[in-house]
C-alpha cells in the first residue's frame, strides 16, 4: 500500500457554543468523561485532531455515540464549519493550501469533484423527490458534467457496481429498502471518481444480513478503485473487518491511533479495551 499522503489533518476543534470561555479545550475531555464546559457550558465536539490519511488506506474512527467522530467527518465535508485547525488534500492545490480557509466556491469545488459522502441517513445523503439515475445525475451535474448520454451511461456503470438493477435507474430510493438506498448512496458519492470517500455509519439501522452485503460491497469497491476512505462507526467489528489503521474517540478526543490489527489485540487505553472486550 502506498504511504503517500491524501489528506493531513491538524488540530481540528469544533465548539458549539454562543460565547466560548476560552477554557473549554483544558477543562473537558477524557480525563473528565465529559465534553461540556463546566464552566460557559459550552460543547466540545472535537479537539485536537490530527492524523493523516494515505493513499489507498481505510481509516476507521470509533467511538461511542457524543464522542466526535461523526463530526471530524461533517468538517472535512463542509457540512459544519471548524472552530480552528487546518486539513489538506494533496490533489488540491498541490496540498499546500489549508481547506477550511477556502471560498464556499471552491469548497463546493471539492465537495463535487475530490469527495464523496454515505450517510447513516439516506434522507441526507439522496434527493428523494428524484429518481435512482437522477441522484447520480446530480453529482454529475454539480461537476459540470452535462451530457445526457455519458450521464445515463455513468449511472448505469456505477449502478452495476453497487449491485442494483439498471432496470431500476428511474425507480425512486422511496421504493428501495434501506440496504438499496445505501448502495444507491455509495454510487452517487462515487460518480466522480473521488479522491477521498467518507462513510458514516452506513450500516447502523440495518439488518445484520443486510450490513454484511454492504460491507462486503465497500471492501469490494475499496479494491477494485483503490480509493482512500474515512470509515466511522460505534461498531468496532465493522472497523476491524474494512479499517487498515483505527482512530479510537472518547469526549472530542483521539484516545488511541494505530494499525487496527494492534488494536484490536493489545489495546493501550482503557477505554479501547472496553470496546475490544464488549465485541469478544
Amino acid at each position: 500500500m502506498s504511504k503517500k499522503k491524501i489528506l493531513s489533518v491538524k488540530d481540528l476543534n469544533l465548539i458549539h457554543g454562543k460565547k466560548p470561555c476560552g477554557r473549554c479545550l483544558e477543562l473537558t475531555g477524557p480525563e473528565v468523561e465529559s465534553n461540556i464546559c463546566p464552566v460557559c457550558g459550552s460543547i466540545v465536539a472535537c479537539a485536537d485532531i490530527s492524523f493523516d490519511l494515505n493513499e489507498g488506506e481505510i481509516l476507521g474512527i470509533v467511538g461511542e455515540s457524543g464522542s466526535g467522530k461523526s463530526t471530524i467527518v461533517q468538517c472535512l465535508y463542509f457540512d459544519v464549519r471548524p472552530t480552528g485547525g487546518e486539513a489538506y488534500i494533496s490533489c488540491f492545490e498541490e496540498g499546500k493550501v489549508n481547506i477550511f480557509s477556502e471560498s464556499s466556491q471552491k469548497k463546493r469545488y471539492m465537495r463535487s469533484n475530490l469527495m464523496g459522502i454515505v450517510y447513516q441517513n439516506p434522507q441526507r445523503g439522496l434527493n428523494f423527490d428524484f429518481s435512482c439515475g437522477g441522484n447520480i445525475a446530480e453529482k454529475l451535474l454539480m461537476a459540470g458534467i452535462y451530457n445526457i448520454k455519458k450521464i445515463r451511461d455513468r449511472s448505469t456503470e456505477l449502478l452495476t457496481k453497487t449491485e442494483i438493477s439498471t432496470e431500476r435507474i428511474d425507480d425512486p430510493p422511496g421504493n428501495f429498502s434501506g440496504g438499496m438506498q445505501q448502495r444507491v448512496q455509495i454510487s452517487k458519492a462515487l460518480a466522480n471518481n473521488p479522491a477521498i470517500l467518507f462513510l458514516d455509519e452506513v450500516t447502523t439501522g440495518l439488518d445484520v444480513s443486510v450490513q454484511a452485503r454492504v460491507l462486503d460491497l465497500i471492501r469490494q469497491l475499496q479494491r477494485q478503485l483503490g480509493i482512500s476512505m474515512i470509515i466511522v462507526s460505534h461498531d468496532l467489528r465493522v472497523i476491524r473487518l474494512l479499517a487498515h489503521r483505527t482512530i479510537v474517540m472518547k469526549n472530542g478526543r483521539i484516545v488511541e491511533m494505530g494499525l487496527t490489527d494492534q488494536i484490536l489485540e493489545d489495546p493501550q487505553h482503557k477505554y479501547s479495551q472496553l470496546l475490544v472486550n464488549s465485541m469478544l
